[in-house]
């Protein structure tokens, strides 16, 4: 357990570290204007990622040791990471195309899945259930870019879920590799938490938000095939609700689902008379209950308690986006 503590603070000194550096080059060459998705009124500088992903997978492979799961595997996370934040780079600084952005995510998430070992469902073909993975993790990917379009957000996210991957690891319900993974990206976004803290001086960016998709995609499905499928459902419960109910509404209306908007839920609610402290600490309160009750499904594996803990996760889910969606008069 201690080089995972370790990777914690040595990520959280990278990462905070890395920002002071190139916060001057952030601001001279990567700003932010505000647009038809934004929350913020003034530019401001993106890409701070380069430095949460660069102090996560560094803690992560500087600690890493040779028995601590297949080379490959550790290579095609660590790489695709890396593809996806050059992508996001790029796209941060010029947009690219929607099309390219997609391919390169899927050949991204295909080479991960290929990596993996084991099946999650015995049941289903590999070659199907496969193909079903590489969907959710490119849903994923982009999932935690659609929803990081509020200060804090996404730290509101990721620090709870990787916080609780991190215990499991602990408790021996995760294996020593996703265990080092998930302690650098927790380590590396309370680096970056102080300096996107409402009113945020300095934003993930792509470069930040695509590789963080795939690590948690890549921890979650560890996570499931080592027996925590529900643990995993519920820990990202609220971003899967949030994005993919409002990609369905605007599928349903006809927009253009590519193109930048403001109708996410967490987003009506500031809209709606919410202060963006207000709902960062909503969604953190309610990503820590989903996370006691991923533990509950792991410590007491019984259906009663599998069947229960998901019926309390949805409807707190489901409170919080009607709490959101309303109106305050």
């Amino acid at each position: 357990m201690l080089s995972p503590l370790v990777a914690v603070a040595l990520a959280a000194a990278l990462s905070a570290g890395l920002i002071v550096r190139l916060r001057p080059l952030l601001v001279r060459y990567a700003l932010a204007r505000p647009n038809a998705r934004s929350s913020h009124a003034e530019p401001t500088p993106q890409g701070g990622g380069i430095a949460v992903v660069t102090a996560a997978l560094f803690a992560a492979g500087v600690l890493r040791t040779s028995d601590l799961g297949d080379v490959g595997e550790w290579l095609a996370l660590a790489g695709g990471a890396t593809i996806l934040a050059v992508l996001g780079a790029v796209d941060d600084i010029r947009p690219l195309p929607a099309s390219l952005r997609l391919a390169v995510q899927a050949a991204v998430v295909t080479a991960l899945v290929a990596s993996l070992r084991g099946q999650l469902l015995p049941w289903l073909p590999l070659p199907v259930e496969r193909a079903l993975a590489v969907l959710a993790g490119l849903w994923f990917v982009n999932l935690v870019n659609f929803m990081d379009g509020l200060d804090w957000m996404t730290v509101a996210e990721i620090v709870p879920v990787t916080g609780a991957l991190l215990a499991f690891g602990a408790l021996g319900y995760l294996p020593a590799l996703p265990t080092l993974v998930a302690a650098g990206l927790l380590g590396a976004m309370l680096g970056f938490a102080p300096f996107n803290r409402p009113v945020a001086r300095l934003f993930l960016g792509d470069v930040g938000a695509l590789p963080i998709g795939l690590l948690v995609a890549w921890l979650l499905y560890r996570l499931a095939l080592e027996g925590g499928l529900t643990a995993a459902i519920l820990l990202p419960l609220y971003y899967l609700a949030d994005a993919t109910l409002t990609l369905l509404r605007r599928l349903q209306a006809g927009e253009r689902v590519w193109e930048a908007h403001r109708s996410h839920f967490y987003q009506r609610a500031t809209v709606n008379g919410l202060t963006v402290p207000g709902v960062v600490g909503r969604v953190l309160a309610l990503n820590l209950a989903l996370a006691g009750l991923a533990a509950a499904t792991l410590l007491w594996p019984a259906w009663p308690v599998t069947v229960a803990a998901l019926a309390l996760g949805t409807i707190l889910v489901a409170g919080l986006l009607a709490r959101f969606a309303r109106a305050r008069s």
